[in-house]
């Protein structure tokens, strides 16, 4: 998934932040196989100390396992990205589902969280457009505050970039690398890409 991922990123187009769902949200998706897992072995195992015959009733893990799998693979191939352009949810083990809203329509972000997920650090974030119509949603988010955070920083660059070409643009440009620093120093971008950004706004200057 990583990989499709990356080949979805367009020219200039910079990964802020990856995220998925929480574990919880697997234990929700496969808590009942794995009870049925736990259940079969203890049954089998006693069954099969009385006799060891029924040892093939070991072969009932088959189901349970399988679609324990299943959703694991539907769960690790979930995944939330921020980039300098855009908020993406991906999904699907064959079949790939992407869903991206631009940074620069967001108009709102939700963050709605639990007792329990501010305990275990998860949530459910929203994003809306200006017709406050959700464009996308991020069920049981882990890092739910540093994903509404990062996606705050991010539509304030693109909101920096707009400004880069009008009359003011000298004069905003120096605002412009604090609030690269600031994201440096926040690690949403690396020492690399502040750089890089740094240089290209000073060669605006001259």
């Amino acid at each position: 998934m990583i990989r499709y991922v990356n080949e979805m990123m367009g020219n200039n187009e910079t990964i802020l932040l990856r995220s998925r769902r929480h574990w919880f949200a697997l234990i929700r998706l496969t808590v009942v196989e794995l009870i049925l897992i736990f259940g079969i072995i203890v049954i089998a195992t006693l069954a099969s100390i009385a006799n060891p015959l029924m040892a093939w009733t070991f072969l009932l893990l088959l189901i349970p396992v399988a679609t324990f799998i299943k959703d694991l693979l539907v769960h690790l191939n979930h995944i939330y990205v921020i980039t300098n352009r855009r908020v993406i949810q991906f999904s699907g083990v064959l079949n790939k589902n992407v869903i991206d809203s631009s940074i620069e329509k967001v108009n709102d972000i939700r963050l709605e969280q639990s007792f329990f997920g501010r305990v275990f650090g998860y949530g459910d974030i929203e994003i809306l457009t200006a017709n406050e119509i959700a464009e996308n949603k991020f069920k049981m988010i882990a890092g739910p505050m540093l994903f509404k955070t990062t996606l705050l920083n991010a539509r304030e660059m693109v909101g920096m970039d707009a400004e880069n070409g009008s009359s003011n643009m000298g004069r905003s440009i120096p605002q412009m690398i604090k609030e690269l620093d600031a994201l440096r120093q926040q690690k949403i971008i690396t020492q690399m890409e502040f750089d890089q950004k740094k240089a290209e706004l000073l060669q605006k200057l001259k």
